[in-house]
């Protein structure tokens, strides 16, 4: 019985993998060989775009500036968490989080070089805008956060609000880039595959800290509660 969940489990990563992966490679080779699909990305992009000031603060929820702070607070008080509750290997999860968001650029940057796919109609002339690195960065920034937090979080409900604020902060930015017209549709959803397939390879990677995150921290609390 034990088996059971441990490969029900490894399932579910494989498609958080596979999927994700293989669906961005369809994007991008219909994005490099002009495929039949961007005729439909334009039509959709021509229904949803209409700039106005609420979708461009929207957008800038995926900022660098915005969305790395947060993941920056977040990660210090993780830090300073483990650090109080003595877990060994405090550090490690913050720091994963840390390189996964510096890794980024070096990941986002050369598909923008390489796809050279241009603006919508309310944009300049210019190319670089698939993948959508303001998608990628909501979606990283905010995602990272909420993984180094989950460890830290006991009640189901208060987990479910953090999952939960991560998907609304990246559907958010997501709108907000594609009624503004700064991004196509499948610039933002090729960012979701790309930011799914990183995070899941960096919720592999805080497995092991997180599980002994939680029986630190579940230890620490039962000396505290026992007779002094």
């Amino acid at each position: 019985m034990p088996r059971v969940p441990g490969r029900a489990s490894s399932g579910c990563l494989a498609l958080l993998l596979g999927v994700p992966a293989l669906l961005f490679s369809l994007i991008t080779w219909q994005v490099v060989g002009h495929g039949p699909l961007l005729g439909v990305d334009r039509r959709v992009s021509g229904e949803l775009v209409r700039p106005d000031r609420f979708s461009e603060v929207l957008a800038d929820l995926g900022n660098v500036q915005v969305a790395v702070p947060v993941l920056v607070l977040v990660a210090g008080y993780v830090a300073w968490r483990g650090w109080c509750a003595r877990v060994r290997g405090w550090w490690g999860a913050p720091v994963a989080a840390a390189v996964l968001m510096a890794v980024l650029p070096t990941v986002v940057v050369p598909l923008k070089d390489w796809t050279h796919r241009g603006g919508t109609s309310v944009m300049p002339p210019g190319d670089g805008y698939f993948p959508s690195g303001h998608t990628a960065t909501a979606a990283v920034a905010y995602g990272a956060a909420a993984l180094v937090l989950l460890p830290w979080v006991r009640s189901r409900r208060a987990r479910g609000a953090v999952v939960a604020v991560w998907g609304v902060l990246v559907l958010a930015v997501s709108y907000g880039l594609v009624r503004r017209g700064y991004h196509w549709p499948l610039d933002v959803v090729a960012s979701w595959c790309l930011s799914l397939v990183l995070l899941t390879l960096l919720f592999l990677t805080l497995g092991p800290l997180s599980r002994s995150t939680c029986r630190r921290s579940a230890g620490t609390a039962s000396r505290r509660t026992g007779p002094s």
